[in-house]
């Protein structure tokens, strides 16, 4: 799970290099400039829309952009601490034009509908810690049953071909748990910055996805890994003994680098990690 300290501390040593500053970021995201994403290479037309999902706990509001025509592997996006928002549409867009179709969720929608941080990337964590206190086990699970099989339903979906989920920070463990919850239909596994990946409970998430079949990207913050620098070592060591493919790395920077919204953003990074995204998603969804 993110932290304040964890959040603030990042944020600090990223100003200390002169790059930016919250007051300087801010107005930034207020002009668009931090929503801009590099164009997709011979993208795809596509649909977009906002759309309701049916779970057992209410109905939750999420944006759902695919293909115009065809088919395509489905996808379920879990966004960070900070929710659906234009950063997370934008990455989902993008990745519908790469040919998928992508569902991105508000996680929170048990509390409130999105946007549910009035600054983005940017909100200060303690406005949302209470969001994702909200969240455990259990909703990963039941909430990945509904939206996968929301995405089953959707005449845009591939059904003979297996679907792909990334997580960020918090999200991490629900992508996780999403291969777990339903394990014939997940192929691909993607994390950035993913916060509790691992922990000593029984039912960490790292436990549970070694009991599927999927392949992984574990996209590491080289922040998160200074300080818990062994659980790259548990996640390589459990996914080699259940014989899973796993790409497991420390990317030098500090978490939260890929969302464009970020006060940590680093672009080169996170093309990086999304490059090795999309390679994941060409062999495992094919």
């Amino acid at each position: 799970m993110c932290d304040q300290d964890h959040f603030e501390n990042d944020r600090k040593e990223y100003e200390a290099r002169g790059l930016v500053t919250r007051k300087q970021f801010g107005m930034m995201l207020g002009a668009g400039i931090a929503m801009m994403l590099p164009k997709v290479a011979n993208a795809v037309t596509v649909t977009e829309s906002d759309v309701n999902v049916t779970t057992p706990d209410g109905t939750a509001d999420c944006y759902f952009v695919h293909p115009a025509t065809g088919t395509a592997p489905g996808v379920l996006v879990w966004p960070d601490i900070f929710g659906l928002r234009p950063a997370f549409r934008n990455m989902g867009k993008r990745l519908a034009e790469s040919g998928y179709s992508v569902l991105v969720v508000n996680p929170f929608y048990r509390t409130k509908k999105a946007p549910t941080a009035d600054q983005g990337g940017a909100t200060p964590i303690q406005q949302v810690l209470p969001l994702a206190q909200t969240l455990s086990e259990t909703t990963h699970m039941t909430d990945a049953k509904a939206f996968i099989g929301w995405l089953d339903q959707q005449s845009s979906i591939a059904k003979n071909r297996k679907m792909g989920t990334q997580g960020y920070c918090m999200g991490g463990p629900m992508a996780f748990r999403t291969a777990a919850a339903v394990p014939d239909r997940i192929g691909a596994v993607a994390t950035f910055h993913g916060g509790g990946l691992v922990t000593k409970m029984p039912n960490s998430p790292h436990l549970q996805a070694a009991k599927t079949k999927a392949q992984f990207l574990i996209a590491v913050a080289e922040s998160d890994d200074k300080t818990s620098p062994e659980d790259k070592n548990v996640l390589k060591e459990t996914f080699a003994k259940a014989n899973l493919q796993a790409e497991i790395e420390v990317y030098g920077a500090a978490h939260g680098w890929c969302p464009p919204d970020s006060t940590v953003y680093n672009e080169q990074l996170a093309e990086k990690a999304w490059g090795r995204l999309l390679v994941l998603y060409g062999k495992a969804l094919a």
